[in-house]
């Protein structure tokens, strides 16, 4: 069977919003031996993204970390990436391995890309440093919002605008011009999405039939009563990362659109962290949290994701962006991956999407432009589907039958969705914003009490927000 995606689940508006981030993937052990993360960046919470990067050029404090070899006399630019696509078991990372490949391959003696790979936690902090130095790389990975905001308001992400109306190219798009609207400022768009990406709860189906339960939870009391069974019946009901500071964010966002919290109104300073709503939600939090696994304080969102394939806990409320890292590492999981609409969000959806950014400073333009179009033509857009697990962003159709199972699930999610959000810390006014808010959770679940904790999230607002 042969779909057209989201022509027939989404509508252009729907579409529109759905491009609200960037996707993701797994940790993967990068080149240093370190754990390297491919998930939506602009969620970890750390200081390297708290800072906007300098557009002059500078003294950077950390060296650009090295390319691939040269080829010959070809046009040479460089993609710096998220996640070792040399030793990620990440499929969608391989995806893109691929894509590299056959670009090098099909321009060789014309255009040749050189991969620049970091882990997560560093990716911001080595790619500003980078831009501080002059050094900025022609092609990068980013998450619309605060994390491609401060690479468009200082000049350093060119206008792609021209490009991407050129040769009819934006009409291979889902929903056209709609499907930009996430990457575009001011009437102009900056960034290209590569697929689209919803956060779910995925379960594991046996332990949810041993446990006796037979209906997926659709509201909070629900979900509780799940909690309980699966740990009445000997397992651990959730994992998440609260290492990963994002992870624990991540839901707290859903609880919080669960409690109607506007956090636009918060942001425009017609609403406040300490109203009862936003403490109801955060309570609910601490409630939940009693039934993560005990490790959940330390462990890395890889480490978390590797306890429900490994079938150490029940459930993970992760992005379907982990669809490509759970079957990467266990292929025989599938059968059993369950997926669930995060419940008691009145039909709302977390989704995100991976984009690219070029330079605004590049000698090569062009061979930026071509590389891009590689990553949303039918082969990689079609892998995106069958093999990654994600949903593509163009007009591609890719066989159903030979998607992994999960995918089915995760579009009945968009199919029953009414309307999508993106991450809460990349929604908020500043990326230093969204930083606080992730801090504060992790803060509130390690046992900060909810209104110290919150009042400090408000003083931040105070001092950093509304008064500036």
């Amino acid at each position: 069977m042969k779909k057209k995606v989201l022509s027939v689940i989404l509508s252009t508006a729907m579409i529109a919003s759905v491009l609200a981030g960037c996707g993701g993937g797994s940790e993967a052990p990068a080149a240093d031996g370190s754990s390297a993360e491919a998930e939506a960046p602009a969620a970890d919470g750390g200081s390297a993204e708290a800072e906007a990067p300098a557009a002059d050029s500078g003294s950077a404090e950390a060296e650009a970390p090295a390319t691939d070899s040269a080829a010959g006399g070809a046009e040479e630019i460089t993609w710096m990436f998220w996640d070792d696509l040399n030793a990620t078991e990440d499929l969608i990372s391989l995806g893109y391995k691929d894509t590299v490949e056959r670009f090098n391959k099909d321009y060789e003696g014309k255009y040749h890309v050189n991969v620049v790979t970091t882990n997560l936690e560093e990716y911001y902090a080595k790619l500003n440093a980078l831009v501080a130095a002059g050094e900025t790389p022609d092609c990068f990975i980013v998450s619309p919002g605060p994390n491609l905001d401060v690479y468009v308001d200082p000049g350093i992400a060119a206008d792609l605008t021209d490009y991407i109306k050129a040769d009819g190219w934006i009409d291979t798009f889902n929903g056209g011009e709609g499907a930009f609207s996430q990457q575009t400022y001011d009437g102009k768009i900056y960034a290209v999405p590569l697929n689209i990406a919803a956060a779910c709860v995925f379960y594991n189906t046996e332990m949810f039939e041993t446990a006796g339960i037979t209906t997926m939870p659709t509201d909070w009391n629900g979900m509780l009563d799940a909690c309980e069974k699966l740990q009445s019946a000997g397992y651990t009901p959730l994992t998440i990362s609260a290492g990963t500071a994002w992870c624990l964010s991540m839901l707290a966002g859903y609880i919080c659109d669960s409690e109607g919290v506007d956090l636009a109104a918060i942001d425009g300073g017609t609403a406040s962290w300490l109203d009862a709503n936003v403490v109801n939600a955060t309570n609910k939090l601490v409630e939940i949290s009693k039934y993560f696994q005990p490790t959940a304080a330390g462990d890395t969102n890889d480490v978390a994701t590797a306890n429900f394939y490994n079938e150490e806990a029940a459930m993970l409320i992760q992005g379907s962006w982990a669809i490509a890292q759970i079957n990467g590492a266990n292929p025989d999981f599938e059968s059993k991956c369950g997926v669930f609409a995060f419940p008691g969000t009145d039909g709302r959806v977390i989704a995100k999407s991976d984009s690219l950014a070029m330079s605004a400073n590049t000698a090569h333009p062009e061979a930026v432009i071509a590389f891009m179009k590689y990553f949303t033509d039918d082969t990689a857009q079609k892998y995106t589907a069958e093999v990654g697990g994600k949903i593509p962003v163009t007009t591609v159709e890719y066989d159903a039958s030979k998607a992994p199972a999960q995918l089915e699930y995760v579009m009945d999610v968009f199919g029953n969705a009414k309307s999508t959000f993106g991450f809460y810390n990349e929604s908020m006014a500043t990326t230093e914003a969204g930083a606080f808010f992730d801090d504060t959770m992790v803060s509130i679940y390690l046992g900060t009490p909810v209104e110290e904790g919150l009042a400090s999230l408000e003083d931040f607002y105070k001092n950093n927000v509304w008064n500036k």
